[in-house]
């Protein structure tokens, strides 16, 4: 399947974008390069037809306490497990100027099926996680099938239901 984002790369111009999230902009313009030197976030980016960032998302390794997972889920795992392996979307941000139009949507899905491919392929995890932002974040998640994890600000989506939108890749 053809990617719809790219790998960030040094030759990308990253001063233009802008997502109106000061947190989300600061990260995107001074500290992904360095995150992505230490090996904690690889950064995917969506340009335009003039090679213009217009978002971004970013994929790493984590783990949740099998006590975070909602009930219906932790009855059908195993008590041996204190963590179980997920994957991260750290961020997820789209330029103002295309915001509205579909762009978010677009960079969830690549993410979800990037997630899946690694976790069928090559490195176990059991959901996605996210930890929204505000309120319209959490919003925006919600419609996706995220669900809140108990008492941590964080929502997560089971790799079991991502399969299922990806099943015939």
């Amino acid at each position: 399947m053809t990617s719809l984002t790219q790998i960030l790369d040094q030759a990308s111009d990253r001063k233009s974008f802008n997502c109106g999230k000061s947190s989300l902009d600061h990260y995107f313009h001074e500290q992904v390069g360095q995150d992505i030197r230490r090996k904690l976030a690889v950064c995917f980016v969506l340009s335009n037809k003039e090679k213009r960032i217009i978002g971004y998302y970013t994929l790493s390794n984590s783990s949740i306490l099998l006590d975070d997972v909602p009930e219906e889920l932790r009855k059908r795992l195993p008590k041996s497990y204190v963590n179980l392996p997920v994957t991260l979307l750290g961020r997820l941000a789209v330029d103002k100027k295309c915001q509205g139009t579909g762009i978010g949507k677009l960079l969830l899905v690549d993410a979800l099926r990037r997630s899946y491919e690694v976790s069928k392929m090559s490195i176990g995890s059991m959901a996605v996680i996210v930890s929204p932002k505000d309120a319209d974040d959490e919003a925006f998640y919600l419609k996706f099938g995220f669900v809140k994890l108990p008492d941590s600000g964080r929502m997560f989506l089971p790799m079991k239901s991502i399969a299922q939108l990806f099943q015939n890749l």
